[in-house]
């Protein structure tokens, strides 16, 4: 049986443990204003749940999927979701129905970003896709990868500096940027589908990514051990950021901090700019499948099926989160 549990974040005790699912909950979303979290599971469904109350409730289940779902969205009103059965969904959130099926993907979807006109996904079919929000159509095929495509980052023309004159991918065009099995991370031009570089130096799956606020920079997680830089306008390779001893699963980046979590059962926390690791948050049993910032704490989902809490400058250890059975698979804060 799937659970979702809430707790404070301050205070290490469980608000509430939310069983509907019947299986294994793999992803979950939460709107912008934080009214409605969406869930997605094993079970093939989907589910809506109000959080306006004290207690969460589920307000829909969205059926039609024939396979686990393995990405989830809220994007206004709707619910999107990505299946191991090819497809996207498109849901309303007030009617729990299906607006919009996008078809075309050969192999399970792994990851799904929106933009609000477009929904952009990978797949282990070795391609990336965008779709169009309101109908469905897909409107382009990224090809060029050897094995299954896995992060995806969408940088809009409007986050590139027009007048800087050493940043000019594909002449300030909306940009795709994959990364993939097949050791590699790749730029796209958005509106031509034109592959624009190929980054390479990973010796192993890149399996996450992020890029600096101003969309210069591109960091890539590989289970090679490393985090890598890049310069995204060459495609060449600034730094590698060494000191994992197992697989780099999870990446974010705030405030010129890299933020990663690894199979070697550590987070840490790296200079974007130098490249040095100035913490390390241990603790773990487990790989630390996800990594999140928040109000000054570094907090850590884990396989050990364990939430824990740190403070983000000291390192140390302010809670332990108990109360999962399996692997923590998915955390919103």
């Amino acid at each position: 049986m799937g659970c979702l549990q809430s707790r404070k974040v301050e205070e290490n005790y469980l608000l509430q443990s939310l069983h509907e699912h019947e299986t294994g909950i793999n992803c979950m979303a939460v709107s912008e204003d934080g009214s409605v979290l969406a869930t997605g599971g094993e079970d093939k469904t989907a589910r809506i749940w109000s959080t306006k109350t004290e207690q969460c409730e589920c307000i829909g289940v969205l059926r039609g999927h024939t396979d686990y779902i393995n990405c989830i969205l809220i994007e206004d009103c709707y619910v999107l979701t990505g299946s191991a059965d090819k497809t996207v969904r498109k849901w309303d959130v007030g009617t729990c129905e299906c607006l919009v099926v996008c078809i075309g993907h050969s192999s399970v979807i792994y990851r799904m970003i929106c933009t609000g006109d477009f929904i952009f996904t990978s797949s282990y079919d070795r391609t990336a896709r965008a779709w169009d929000f309101d109908t469905g159509e897909c409107v382009r095929v990224f090809r060029g990868h050897k094995r299954g495509v896995y992060p995806l980052i969408f940088i809009p023309a409007e986050d590139e500096n027009e007048d800087d004159i050493d940043f000019d991918l594909d002449s300030n065009k909306d940009i795709l940027v994959t990364g993939s099995a097949d050791f590699t991370a790749r730029t796209w031009n958005f509106e031509t589908g034109q592959q624009l570089k190929v980054m390479k130096g990973h010796t192993g799956a890149v399996t996450c990514m992020s890029v600096d606020p101003g969309g210069r920079v591109l960091f890539t997680g590989s289970t090679d051990f490393t985090i890598r830089s890049w310069n995204m306008t060459k495609g060449t390779n600034l730094k590698i950021f060494e000191g994992h001893q197992g697989s780099v699963i999870c990446m974010t980046v705030v405030n010129k901090i890299i933020y990663t979590g690894s199979s070697d059962h550590t987070g840490r926390a790296w200079v974007a700019e130098f490249g040095d690791c100035t913490r390390t948050y241990k603790g773990h049993k487990h790989t630390v499948s996800v990594i999140k910032i928040y109000d000054g704490m570094v907090l850590t989902a884990c396989g050990d099926a364990k939430v824990r809490v740190f403070d983000a400058k000291t390192g140390t250890l302010k809670r332990t989160m108990s109360g999962h059975t399996c692997t923590v698979t998915a955390m919103q804060v």
